[in-house]
């Protein structure tokens, strides 16, 4: 059942939003812009499995902290524009209500990678969305992102604004195709996805897991404790000018909306997220923990500015120029103490995130040694794992044990994934 604030708002029909995956990242980053952008506009999330943020925000009335930190220290803001919380399994039909609801003006989307469901050439994978098809095509209720946004856009009857937020190349054109391919499949008029607006965005603002650390500082400060979340001073979101209909003023909470998303995407893709797996996998194989001890590490840090330096080469010229004082900015950020962002963290998913972060850029600049050095990193990693009897968090696991005990290198791996 929908949990929902008890406080009246006044709402006018132009100022709510709907926003699939409500966890940290979404409270650091998109909410947190709505919030500086002002206008009166509310977010209604979404969670499509755990109640166990709709449980936590609402025994603060869906208020939270939102511990920033940078060198000179931290500081709390307390955020306040999250109106409701919806579990999906637990309320039949109420996605697809909240998406095509009147006043509904724009749907944010923060899945991660493997939320979409997509192959390796990045288009729908219509095997795993199996349980959608069958379910939007005998009146069921569907169970991922994709069908439940469909579901909703085929009852939706003004243009809406659908903007992805995951580290996806191109993301807003994926998810259009990837709602146009499930469309297709259950026999749905593709002008139900086709009438609405599906701009590309880059986003980007480093976001631990909270841990109870963050939760004893934060009950300390008098702050509301139940579902508190940690980031870094930095952020920064780009988003295609390429909007159905009313938005929050997203450039004045310091957005760039701008005609191609595309360079900025590859930048932050390839350089930051590269050097993230990279420190990730070559940290963990070390025996590290977080980030700030992995850069701290002469060689790690070497090897993290060697995959942004191949990256960087690999960028359009308009901002090609500006990439080495990016990389020494994103150097100081992972140096950041009082962010204690898990390598583990960072590590999930690497079958989905190296051909996006190392791969892109191997086949651009094949002669890349150091993101080389990156998937042999995995491969490693991955090895030390199987033989710990452990399964790495990712949706491609038995493959990748199968594929190493063949003796696969990372590459093949990948490729054959594709």
């Amino acid at each position: 059942m929908a949990c929902r604030g008890s406080r009246a708002r006044g709402l006018s029909p132009v100022n709510r939003i709907v926003h699939i995956g409500t966890g940290a990242f979404h409270r650091a980053h998109q909410a947190w812009y709505v919030a500086q952008a002002g206008g009166g506009w509310r977010i209604d999330g979404i969670s499509l499995r755990s109640p166990a943020v709709r449980d936590a925000l609402v025994l603060d009335d869906f208020a939270y902290a939102l511990e920033i930190s940078d060198a000179q220290g931290r500081r709390i803001e307390v955020i306040d524009v999250i109106e409701s919380m919806t579990v999906a399994p637990q309320e039949r039909g109420a996605v697809a209500a909240l998406i095509a609801r009147e006043n509904t003006a724009l749907v944010t989307v923060t899945v991660t990678e493997k939320g979409y469901h997509l192959r390796g050439d990045g288009t729908l994978d219509l095997a795993a969305v199996a349980p959608d098809i069958a379910a939007l095509r005998e009146g069921g209720e569907p169970v991922t992102m994709p069908g439940h946004l469909l579901a909703g856009l085929a009852l939706r009857q003004a243009p809406l604004t659908v903007m992805s937020c995951d580290n996806l190349p191109d993301n807003g054109k994926k998810l259009k195709a990837a709602l146009l391919a499930l469309a297709q499949a259950v026999g749905i008029d593709p002008s139900r996805v086709t009438r609405h607006a599906f701009p590309s965005t880059m986003v980007d603002r480093i976001t631990p897991a909270p841990d109870d650390a963050l939760r004893a500082r934060v009950r300390a400060a008098g702050a509301p404790s139940q579902a508190p979340v940690a980031t870094e001073a930095f952020t920064e979101w780009v988003i295609e000018d390429a909007f159905a209909g009313p938005m929050p003023d997203f450039a004045a909470a310091s957005a760039q909306i701008v005609a191609d998303v595309g360079p900025h995407e590859l930048r932050k893709l390839r350089m930051l997220n590269g050097a993230h797996s990279t420190l990730a996998y070559a940290g963990l194989n070390k025996g590290l923990s977080f980030v700030h001890e992995a850069v701290g590490d002469p060689n790690l840090r070497q090897l993290a500015r060697g995959v942004m330096d191949e990256a960087a080469a690999t960028l359009p010229e308009t901002i090609r120029a500006k990439a080495p004082a990016y990389a020494e900015a994103l150097l100081l950020r992972f140096e950041n103490p009082s962010l204690a962002h898990s390598l583990r963290q960072i590590a999930m998913d690497g079958s989905l995130k190296l051909p996006i972060r190392i791969l892109s850029t191997m086949a651009a600049r094949p002669d890349s040694p150091a993101c080389a050095r990156a998937l042999r990193a995995w491969e490693c990693w991955l090895d030390a794992e199987f033989a710990a009897g452990r399964m790495p968090d990712d949706p491609a696991a038995e493959r990748l044990r199968a594929g190493r005990a063949r003796g696969l290198s990372a590459r093949a791996i990948l490729e054959d994934l594709a």
